[in-house]
């Protein structure tokens, strides 16, 4: 039988448990700093590239990804382009809930972040105007953790599209 002051499991356990704990709140207070820094980027680039109309959606949670696939869609004209976007949505949409289905969910959670990584794509090829900087610029954030995109997002975030 030991018995000593010193050891105790419950220490460990506090210790732990505050340590998940202010992990927690550290990747809760950088997940909103990052939905408000992409929030202004789809913001100002919405009213950049003629959606004012629509631009206040990027602030709206959930639904902001609207302004993503809004900025990256194909088209000639405006109706054309807004056709797309909520297609693209509506698509997104379906991986999302398709993704909450046990076994199935893994490969539709899969879907969705190839989905989102291509129209990011699309916006990195919008504001450079070249394919192989785009590709480039998805292997940065990568690289740096999103970090790469919030910058050079917050630097092209005014400027018109060049593609």
């Amino acid at each position: 039988m030991y018995d000593s002051y010193y050891y105790n499991d419950y220490d460990y356990d506090a210790f732990f448990g505050g340590l998940f704990l202010i992990i927690m709140l550290i990747f809760l207070v950088m997940g909103i700093a990052g939905y408000i820094i992409s929030s202004l980027i789809y913001y100002q680039a919405s009213k950049a590239n003629g959606f004012d109309d629509l631009a206040y959606v990027a602030w709206i949670p959930v639904i902001n990804v609207y302004s993503l696939f809004l900025l990256t869609a194909k088209g000639d004209d405006d109706v054309t382009v807004r056709a797309e976007a909520k297609k693209n949505v509506l698509i997104y949409a379906g991986f999302l809930l398709v993704s909450f289905i046990p076994f199935i969910g893994i490969l539709a959670a899969l879907g969705v972040s190839i989905y989102v990584l291509y129209f990011t794509y699309r916006l990195f090829y919008r504001w450079s105007g070249e394919p192989g900087r785009a590709v480039l610029y998805i292997i940065l954030s990568f690289i740096t953790f999103g970090l790469f995109y919030f910058i050079y997002g917050l630097i092209k975030m005014n400027k018109p599209f060049v593609a």
